[in-house]
């Protein structure tokens, strides 16, 4: 079963497929997390994406596919989350599955207003030395507990990865629901009550 996360940044989409890859076993392709991950090893993909991360724009398509092709797994059971961003990038995802004779059975749509997403992204907190997320609101560092920013989560630049994301992404919703496979989620809900209603949707997630 292949899945697609909808939504702008911020909605709880890595919350929501964290749970299931735990619980289900899905295969969670993050391609937020592969690109920090090929910035912080200093891959030639990551230099050429941090320039376009550091903007708050989309890395381009023939960049983020590549990554795509080499991460995805054997097993056709796996959670695309960040990706697609744009039309075309779900045009070349339906291709690659094709030819594995897959498709993408559902796309959640994550429905949450600007104001949330900001003052979700812009408190949010890293500790560098683990990776562990924090929020200054809602869930603080313990005290001792050096955390940092991301460039990224700044209230400047999450408003233009919000403008990015209804530009390129919206047309993905239309996309999705020409091919009957789109369903609405309301993201603001408490993560347990998100997480019944997909499950509801999938059933199993075989």
């Amino acid at each position: 079963m292949i899945l697609v996360f909808l939504g702008p940044p911020g909605a709880g989409k890595g919350t929501q497929a964290k749970k299931l890859a735990e619980e289900k076993g899905f295969v969670h392709i993050s391609t937020g997390d592969l690109l920090r991950e090929a910035v912080q090893k200093g891959t030639p993909l990551g230099r050429k994406a941090k320039e376009y991360m550091d903007r708050g724009e989309l890395v381009p398509d023939e960049l983020i596919i590549a990554l795509i092709e080499e991460v995805f797994p054997q097993h056709g059971k796996v959670i695309f989350d960040g990706f697609p961003r744009t039309v075309a990038q779900a045009k070349a995802l339906d291709e690659m599955l094709q030819k594995r004779g897959l498709k993408v059975e559902y796309v959640f749509l994550f429905d949450v207003p600007d104001e949330v997403v900001i003052e979700r992204l812009s408190g949010r907190r890293i500790d560098p030395k683990t990776g562990k997320v924090y929020h200054i609101k809602y869930n603080p560092p313990p005290p001792g507990v050096e955390v940092i920013q991301r460039e990224d989560d700044k209230p400047e630049v999450i408003k233009k990865r919000l403008e990015v994301y209804r530009k390129q992404t919206a047309p993905l919703i239309e996309y999705y629901e020409r091919k009957n496979i789109l369903k609405k989620l309301d993201a603001t809900k408490p993560i347990d009550e998100v997480y019944k209603e997909i499950l509801e949707v999938i059933g199993n997630g075989n």
